[in-house]
């Protein structure tokens, strides 16, 4: 998508929330402007070294304005303080406010070997809490550490090095990754739709019209599905427009609506999708403040700001097997932008900064130029903001 000039950032006060001075139950502290985790401990009575511990994160750590800390219970030993699973607007309709929910990570009895990733996990986060690199965690699962972690997959963590006290328990087999380009899959055991259609670069839709089942049924372990339909996300996304093209005629779609949209109903669309919720609602809200009315003086449109020439693009290129994006609709505005998001995320191995960069400045034009200054400051600021929208 070709640059255009943006507003100054402005988060919603709904992102800072007061928290108790003395901590007398667990519960999670956003983390005000100006706070340190030395100032969040001392506040409730705790060494840094154990708020640290229980949020799985080094006590050099410099936290982030909105961002969601566990407070511990005074006196609670550390090797009981449960980890913070911060809320990622997942989409499943009981929340749309991205600090609304949390929850507490698993532990096991010594000897655990595998982890399955919640909500809001991060890779530096399951590392800590196993005692290993996040190298080495990603390295043993064959998975980018730069990439977005998926609800429901399971982590190898047998090369932890960590007491038993921080290792994880098991609630499903590992699950073994697709082939992007390959005519099949055999499901294995802990597999979801979701998770195989993130990896073949297709919609869950897609996936499961192609092989006749329900997307929201239980998959069988053994059962094949075909993965022909398949489209090459990598070269889609090489062959993304820019400029000229990219802008198309101002009298193609999108068409802007007089809508808005939650953080909930992104998330819910990019998890459909198999896009990270809390990166695509980052760039929804960096983009156009979750408005479809919205019209850019380069003429880009609605909650994600396509162009004409871009939209055309994602339509016949990337919207393959799930029904023609609405030109009218702040939903399928979103459906269009994740689309997007998808093949950028494909093309550039997980890497959400380099996503971003490409549907602010263009994949091609970022593989040849670099990242212009105002595409970097475009990726800071939703780097930023996915923290807010719960990270991971």
């Amino acid at each position: 998508m070709a640059p255009m000039p943006r507003a100054a950032l402005i988060l919603s006060a709904g992102f800072l929330l007061a928290a108790p001075s003395v901590a007398s139950a667990d519960f999670v502290h956003v983390v005000a402007p100006g706070e340190t985790l030395t100032s969040i401990a001392a506040a409730d009575g705790l060494s840094v070294a154990d708020l640290a511990a229980a949020n799985g994160i080094s006590p050099y750590t410099q936290v982030v304005a909105g961002t969601g800390i566990q407070i511990p219970p005074q006196g609670l030993p550390q090797t009981q303080a449960q980890p913070q699973v911060a809320s990622q607007g997942d989409g499943d309709g009981d929340s749309d406010d991205p600090q609304a929910e949390s929850a507490s990570g698993p532990s096991a009895p010594a000897g655990a070997g595998s982890y399955v990733v919640q909500p809001g996990d991060t890779l530096s986060a399951i590392a800590a809490r196993a005692g290993v690199s996040v190298a080495d965690l990603a390295a043993s699962n064959g998975i980018d550490p730069n990439a977005p972690l998926l609800s429901g997959t399971t982590l190898q963590l047998s090369g932890s090095t960590g007491s038993s006290s921080s290792q994880f328990v098991s609630t499903a087999p590992p699950v073994t990754s697709a082939p992007n380009v390959s005519a099949s899959y055999v499901v294995q055991p802990g597999d979801t739709l979701s998770a195989i259609a993130a990896r073949a670069g297709v919609s869950i839709a897609g996936l499961a019209a192609a092989n006749g089942i329900d997307p929201n049924g239980t998959l069988l372990s053994g059962a094949v599905l075909q993965l022909s339909g398949s489209p090459g996300t990598a070269a889609s996304a090489s062959t993304q427009p820019v400029g000229t093209a990219a802008q198309g005629s101002p009298t193609d779609p999108p068409y802007p609506t007089a809508e808005t949209v939650t953080a909930g109903q992104v998330g819910s669309i990019a998890s459909a999708n198999g896009v990270s919720p809390s990166l695509a609602a980052a760039i929804a809200y960096q983009e156009s403040g979750f408005n479809n009315d919205l019209v850019s003086s380069a003429d880009a449109r609605g909650v994600m700001q396509i162009l004409p020439g871009t939209w055309q693009w994602i339509q016949h290129t990337l919207d393959q097997g799930g029904p023609p994006l609405a030109p009218a609709s702040a939903a399928d505005n979103v459906r269009g932008g994740v689309l997007m998001l998808r093949s950028l995320l494909n093309a550039t191995g997980g890497d959400p900064a380099m996503a971003a960069a490409g549907y602010y400045q263009g994949l091609p034009s970022v593989q040849q130029n670099g990242l212009y200054a105002d595409t970097q400051q475009y990726v800071n600021s939703v780097m930023a903001l996915r923290q807010q929208f719960g990270g991971g």
